[in-house]
């Protein structure tokens, strides 16, 4: 099948490579010159593990194109994907406004039928406007059916979750639509899911809303857990060996970020209201996880008295492990707010940090490893869980700190190990 993808971000390249992969030739669609080139060149502009290779392998199959023209891929297509962003607006909403241009662009390019499926997270009724801006401009003698075919890749493991998802939601009212999409998805080993276009578009946002849940669920029951003298990872254990529940996404931290859960809520949030429903729920979830990152800066706090002068060691940049992802990390909010109190900090991320550089303070210093982050630190923080911390030599570590003092923003050292190092341990929901 002939396929194109309009964007190339997470979602739109990484799918299109698995797709390709699977032997499909597949159109990317870009709009910056600069970015194409290095694409045909094999540069994936983005650190996902296994995507390089992939990208590489299908450019030299001839599988894999990429262009600035929508003509050259729309026409030949079969099924054309809108993967484009839909940011946070200041109030909350989705910012469609890529996805409509998408659709225009598209709709100027048709030749005879194609399938138009969003794969952008984009707000119940939005396909239906998709719909009217392509009819309103589509050529005579062309004719489209418009899809729902809502993403749940993670970054850090967006291959795997591209070919063996627990689900393929498909939403159309098109037979025809749904057979091309369901053919499409053939080598996909995820359960169907057949619905309208309006069913396919709440499912994305129910989904992320759901695990965002689950998370700010679990902080609260961390902040709690300190006040009773709890340990939260044993509560969650309990907790999450009940089958119903389980212990997915059921972790305290310093709160989710990222490109999907932060906008996502938010928008399910505006939708609610657009609709006369006040979400209570979501807008508590959404405050409990800003609340997780004050929680720890006060911590930090609590035990030094006055950050002025003091160097904090900051492990971890990126939103989550094995990505490069700032947009919305917790590590913007703690590190800044440390700043405000007066604080130095030394920072290492490792991948993250030509991204951070972007986003951070111009008096933020990055370490080339942990160990040189941690030199002459009065405390470390843990912020994001790599996997590389998991396994840090924190006797090395300790060697060139002024203080040992470790805040654990993701609980992943067992106490009593530190503490019998020499180290003030710091948990979230551990005494």
């Amino acid at each position: 099948m002939i396929i194109t993808f309009i964007g190339h971000g997470y979602v739109g390249l990484v799918t299109a490579a698995v797709f390709a992969d699977l032997g499909n030739t597949v159109w990317v669609v870009g709009r910056t010159k600069e970015k194409i080139e290095r694409l045909k060149k094999g540069n994936p502009l983005i650190y996902e593990p296994g995507l390089e290779e992939l990208l590489k392998r299908n450019l030299a199959a001839g599988r894999l194109k990429f262009t600035l023209e929508y003509k050259e891929a729309v026409v030949p297509s079969e099924v054309v994907c809108i993967a484009v962003g839909t940011p946070s607006k200041t109030n909350g909403e989705a910012d469609l406004s890529s996805v409509f241009g998408a659709a225009e662009q598209i709709g100027k390019s048709l030749v005879g039928y194609k399938v138009i499926a969003t794969k952008s997270t984009v707000p119940p009724g939005t396909n239906r406007k998709v719909a009217e801006i392509v009819s309103s401009v589509k050529p005579p003698g062309s004719s489209f059916a418009i899809a729902s075919l809502p993403e749940f890749l993670r970054e850090g493991t967006a291959l795997s979750d591209t070919l063996h998802p627990d689900r393929v939601v498909i939403g159309t009212n098109s037979d025809r639509a749904r057979d091309i999409l369901m053919e499409l998805h053939k080598p996909i080993d995820g359960k169907m899911v057949l619905c309208n276009v309006e069913t396919a578009e709440l499912i994305k946002y129910a989904s992320n809303a759901m695990l965002a849940t689950k998370i700010s669920f679990a902080n609260a029951i961390a902040f709690l857990s300190e006040k009773v003298g709890a340990d939260v990872e044993r509560v969650l254990e309990g907790v999450g060996l009940d089958k119903r529940i389980g212990r997915s996404f059921f972790y305290p931290g310093v709160g989710y970020g990222g490109s999907c859960f932060p906008k996502d809520v938010k928008a399910l949030i505006a939708i609610a209201a657009e609709h006369s429903y006040d979400f209570q729920l979501l807008r508590a979830v959404h405050e409990v996880n800003l609340e997780t990152r004050k929680y720890f800066v006060d911590k930090i706090v609590k035990h030094f008295g006055s950050l002025k002068g003091k160097t904090i060691a900051v492990l971890g940049l990126a939103f989550k492990p094995d990505t490069d992802d700032m947009r919305e990390a917790p590590s913007i909010d703690i590190i800044n707010a440390l700043i405000a109190k007066g604080a130095h900090i030394a920072a290492f991320d490792p991948v993250a940090m030509k991204n951070a550089r972007e986003k951070l303070p111009s008096v933020v210093k990055y370490a080339k490893d942990a160990y040189e982050a941690a030199n002459g630190a009065d405390a470390v923080a843990v912020v994001t869980e790599w996997n590389e911390f998991r396994q840090l030599d924190l006797v090395r570590l300790a060697r060139g700190m002024r203080n040992l003092v470790l805040f654990d923003g993701r609980n992943i050292y067992e106490p009593a190990h530190v503490r019998g190092l020499g180290f003030m341990y710091y948990g979230v929901g551990r005494m």
